[in-house]
């Protein structure tokens, strides 16, 4: 791979404000109940739509590693097929699939019709803003080319 600009080094204020506003977020989260492997599982399924090699392999060790099954990790991308996940992780999946693709349609109305159906006001603001930080990740890492050795 060609030698990229790494936009933490290049801009370090601006990586640290992205750090701050990830820390916020995952407060967010967490006092909203979203548990840390649902979180984890959340930011991989985004990364993996982006196909951010860095991002993914980061948050799958990060779910494994605060429980998360091999299973849950390694059919995330086919969930919708799957009985693995209760209907507010299923609802948690689409609306992140759809901050994620928002090019495509925006948020539907549908998918957060059904987020507002199973969820709070508080877990679909925590659920979106884990989407942005996740999405702003995913940004930094795919053009620096984040190695992943």
């Amino acid at each position: 791979m060609e030698n990229r600009v790494n936009l933490g080094k290049a801009a370090p204020d601006l990586y640290q404000a992205v750090v701050a506003i990830d820390r916020l977020a995952n407060e967010y989260a967490a006092s909203a109940g979203i548990t840390e492997g649902l979180a984890h599982l959340l930011r991989l399924r985004a990364s993996q739509l982006n196909q951010c090699a860095f991002c993914i392999r980061l948050h799958t060790r990060d779910a494994l590693a605060c429980g998360e099954s091999n299973d849950r990790i390694s059919i995330l991308p086919a969930w919708r097929e799957t009985q693995y996940f209760t209907e507010k992780e299923r609802a948690a999946l689409a609306l992140t699939e759809a901050v994620t693709l928002v090019a495509e349609g925006q948020v539907p109305e549908s998918v957060y019709n059904e987020a507002a159906a199973v969820l709070s006001t508080e877990e679909i603001a925590a659920v979106e803003w884990l989407g942005v930080v996740i999405n702003a990740w995913n940004r930094i890492a795919i053009p620096s080319r984040y190695p992943v050795r």
